[in-house]
């Protein structure tokens, strides 16, 4: 088992491209085992092509992906569904089933790579991650229609926890959510984090949640990983866009809220 600092998800070379559109040239990133890792950068620098490479569901033009070790790439039919099963993805928006209950979502995966559990099994596995995200108990038998954003978001992590993953995906988990609702989402992340051990990979472009849970943050640029480090290390660099995300008037804000809650707690504390 790798120890905490060495890469779960190990990228090399990786280049991606849509017709004439190259989207990644070379790109290099390490995802630490223990870590939250943030992944931002401008639109169309290909946050969730590199998100869907990692997971398979974007084959790459050239490059090497390792993932546990094992070149994600290059792999057999039983191998690959043996390393699914040690991640969970939140896709953007939840990507619930429409037509299943939100226990029912749950079940998902668990009926794919389990299919002999039985059915008392099932329910009380998802009751269990219901319960785990956040969500009342009463969520379960609902259908995603007749729950708000910020509930789909917690029933959609709900899924992507369903077979106790040690690897955890997140495209854009509070989008759309209000500065509230995404910093209950943030907190559940953080402590879901420390309580099970995972591994994230968070694309996000919100930067109080980069403040508030990321150990590391790697910005997408100029078809490549342009730099990875904790948000001092970036501030320290004098790339334009880098400067203009961090120290423009939304990343000032975060900063002095980030300011605010320490100085909170530290008159709590005493």
């Amino acid at each position: 088992m790798a120890e905490r600092g060495e890469a779960v998800v190990r990228v090399r070379g990786l280049r991606n491209s849509f017709g004439t559109q190259i989207v990644h040239d070379g790109l290099d990133l390490d995802v630490r085992r223990g870590e939250i890792l943030g992944v931002v950068g401008g639109s169309g620098t290909g946050k969730s092509v590199l998100m869907r490479s990692i997971i398979g569901l974007q084959p790459p033009d050239e490059g090497e992906i390792t993932v546990f070790g094992e070149n994600a790439l290059c792999v057999d039919e039983a191998e690959a569904t043996a390393m699914r099963k040690r991640w969970g993805v939140l896709f953007q928006g939840g990507a619930l089933f429409s037509t299943l209950t939100v226990a029912e979502n749950i079940q998902v995966p668990l009926r794919e790579f389990y299919p002999h559990l039985d059915q008392g099994l099932l329910d009380e596995i998802a009751a269990y991650k219901v319960i785990m995200t956040g969500l009342a108990a009463e969520a379960g038998p609902k259908y995603p229609s007749e729950l708000s954003g910020g509930m789909r978001k917690r029933a959609g992590l709900a899924r992507a926890l369903a077979l106790d993953p040690q690897l955890l995906f997140l495209d854009e988990p509070t989008a759309g959510l209000d500065p509230i609702g995404a910093a209950g989402f943030d907190a559940l992340i953080k402590s879901l984090h420390k309580t099970l051990g995972l591994t994230v990979f968070l694309i996000t472009h919100d930067l109080d949640t980069l403040y508030a849970i990321c150990d590391r943050v790697a910005v997408l640029a100029d078809r490549q990983v342009i730099a990875a480090g904790t948000i001092p290390e970036l501030l320290a660099l004098d790339h334009p866009w880098i400067q203009e995300y961090f120290n423009g008037p939304r990343g000032r804000a975060a900063t002095a809220a980030v300011k605010r809650n320490k100085a909170q707690q530290e008159a709590k504390a005493d």
